[in-house]
């Protein structure tokens, strides 16, 4: 600061207060300490400050998989939020690992971040304890938090799954596929709800060769599409209905090698899904305003409000683009 100073012909204050964007200051002065920092290539000490006033600015987010993309969206809100706020946003990825995500946690936390935003993929996150007992400001989001009373963010993940079902039904299906993600996932669990739910609601029955949850990965939703459609010994399902974006698009490789049509509802929009033929009928949660919806509550904590967790429970949106409008075949039982 001294040399700064010195090159600009100002006093140590100014120097101080152009370098916190305190008021005070002339825009002439301003430019001529910018110019004098810049020609000396000095650099704010981050870890200075953090020593100082006990802050780092920077909070963490951890995602399920970065490469998937419903969490762009969410991940550009939190990272505008955080940027509004003057605060540094790092990335992760549990993969889906409860281990890898607690490591990821911990990892952040001891790198000081003032708070963090959580798609967890644990079912228990006492470990998080000690560390919001410290401070760490903490909102989960998409799922709850496992074993703990947390602020959490989700989607109507169960209304959205039974208005889809329904409105198969609505267009004379009876026999109905649920292809969803693996049963430990909270969201999987409360689209499988919605689906049994408006089963019910029509006084339809669930074979349960029609439901099949596990992983995401091709091969395992292509057999087990491809097994509901074939019947195995049964009449095949006219329609089928998918828990997540990831499902959606491996059943529509399924569906284009085949004539006899089928009917298509998937939860979550997804890129080009309105250019196919027939466009898809999705279930659209808006994945941009959870990751904004988090990110406000995630900073009202850090600016200290103290009032007890918050749930928020977010409406999703029927879109319907032609493939959940098709009628069951006129053959079909």
């Amino acid at each position: 600061m001294k040399d700064v100073a010195a090159r600009a012909g100002v006093g140590l204050k100014t120097v101080s207060r152009v370098v916190n964007g305190e008021p005070g200051v002339t825009p002439d002065t301003v430019r001529r300490v910018q110019e004098s920092i810049d020609a000396l290539g000095f650099r704010r000490n981050d870890s200075a400050r953090v020593l100082r006033k006990g802050r780092t600015a920077s909070i963490g987010l951890v995602l399920e998989d970065l490469a998937d993309p419903f969490y762009g969206p969410m991940s550009r809100a939190v990272e505008e939020a955080a940027r509004a706020h003057g605060a540094l946003l790092i990335h992760g990825s549990s993969a889906e690992e409860p281990d890898r995500e607690q490591e990821l946690v911990l990892a952040l936390c001891a790198r000081r971040v003032d708070g963090l935003v959580i798609v967890p993929a644990s079912d228990d996150h006492r470990y998080l304890e000690p560390e919001i007992a410290a401070g760490v400001a903490t909102v989960f989001v998409d799922r709850p938090a496992g074993r703990i009373d947390a602020d959490v963010v989700l989607s109507d993940s169960f209304s959205g799954a039974r208005d889809g079902v329904a409105h198969l039904i609505a267009h004379g299906h009876r026999r109905i596929g649920f292809i969803g993600d693996r049963p430990r996932i909270h969201t999987a669990t409360e689209r499988l709800r919605g689906y049994r739910t408006a089963m019910a609601e029509a006084g339809l029955r669930v074979d349960d060769s029609w439901v099949a949850l596990g992983s995401t990965e091709p091969e395992r939703v292509r057999a087990a599409a491809c097994s509901m459609l074939d019947g195995a010994g049964l009449p095949p399902v006219t329609a089928l209905f998918c828990g997540n974006n990831r499902v959606t698009v491996t059943v529509v490789r399924v569906l284009n090698g085949r004539v006899r049509p089928v009917a298509l509802v998937g939860f979550d929009d997804f890129e080009l899904a309105d250019l196919l033929s027939p466009g898809v009928t999705v279930i659209a949660q808006d994945a941009a305003q959870l990751g904004r919806t988090a990110s406000e509550r995630l900073f009202r904590r850090l600016d200290g409000a103290s009032d007890a967790p918050s749930h928020f429970l977010l409406p999703t949106r029927l879109i319907p683009r032609g493939s959940g409008e098709l009628p069951p075949p006129a053959d079909a039982p």
